[in-house]
């Protein structure tokens, strides 16, 4: 039975610019002097309290609550008995649903006026009923197929959207790619492996690259970008500006990864080599020569509850 809600919150951009220069008023004078607009980074923050604040005055009159600010979310315990309630943006659903395994997530909007809330399906002011639906067990939910890379020493990292494999800094990646029963050795500016829900993030850039290429050389119609259902059987991976030369090739340029056939990769990167996900350089697994990394669908699944 639910009977804790866990909410996870972020710092907003003013009290991370307040932590930068140590006060508002040495922040304000940089934003401003630097010609930009101060006002927007207080409001936002205002509003963002606002909501905060309603929320968790609804919260107090239902059950009992923990505030988990985004920092704390890799070295947190969560259990089956919470439901937990995302205040924030798109992105911080995403971060939460890597560590939280099944158990539902309810993504409040706390600005909609500033933002477009994908995964944010509830308003502030009207998340409550939701809430309710998840403790009866008689919500709606969406399933998500989350990406997984796994080293053979037992590191792991999930990614809601997508991961990348490659070089911490603009050098090119070197490895050995192993798939479908095939292996060769590559140099790019890296892989990028997409869940369903990445789909549309991107790897939808990396089409739109592929499309001017392909209309610019050969004059043809474009090519019709590729979009999974976020509770796809399968990822896609595609290798970024693969390079052809004596010791690498680029026969094996993307695939899809079924469960039964995950991709390898043995990394032949001294250093800097590093595996992320979900576009948080700060979340990710040090890939260096030696590592092999399998990459493939994860056992957990985001559950995110849409009505």
């Amino acid at each position: 039975m639910i009977d804790q809600a866990i909410l996870i919150r972020d710092k907003t951009r003013l009290e991370q610019l307040i932590e930068r220069f140590n006060s508002k008023a040495q922040a304000q004078f940089y934003i401003e002097r630097s010609g930009g607009n101060f006002q927007q980074y207080e409001a936002e923050h205002q509003q963002f309290y606002h909501s905060l604040e309603l929320v968790i005055k609804q919260l107090s009159g239902k059950m009992r609550f923990k505030v988990l600010m985004r920092s704390f979310l890799p070295s947190f315990i969560f259990a089956r008995n919470q439901v937990v309630i995302v205040l924030g943006q798109d992105g911080l659903v995403a971060n939460t649903a890597k560590y939280v395994d099944h158990i539902p997530i309810i993504g409040v909007n706390p600005d909609p006026k500033r933002y477009d809330g994908i995964l944010l399906p509830f308003h502030y002011q009207n998340w409550l009923p939701a809430l309710e639906k998840v403790v009866d067990e008689k919500h709606s939910a969406q399933f998500v197929t989350m990406a997984e890379a796994k080293l053979k020493d037992g590191q792991r990292i999930l990614a809601f959207n997508d991961l990348f494999i490659g070089m911490s800094s603009h050098r090119s990646a070197r490895y050995q790619l192993q798939f479908a029963g095939k292996k060769e050795t590559q140099s790019s500016s890296g892989i990028l492996v997409s869940t369903g829900a990445g789909s549309t993030g991107w790897l939808s850039s990396v089409f739109n690259m592929a499309q001017s290429v392909n209309q610019l050389v050969t004059g043809q119609p474009q090519i019709a970008p590729t979009t999974l259902p976020w509770d796809t059987d399968h990822l896609l991976f595609v290798v970024r500006e693969p390079f052809l030369s004596k010791q690498s090739a680029v026969s094996l340029a993307a695939g899809n990864i079924y469960g039964h056939s995950p991709l390898q990769i043995e990394s032949f990167m001294p250093n800097d080599g590093v595996i992320f996900s979900d576009g948080i350089e700060s979340d990710f697994l040090r890939f260096n020569s030696g590592s092999i990394a399998q990459i493939g669908i994860a056992p957990e699944k985001a559950c995110l509850v849409v009505k």
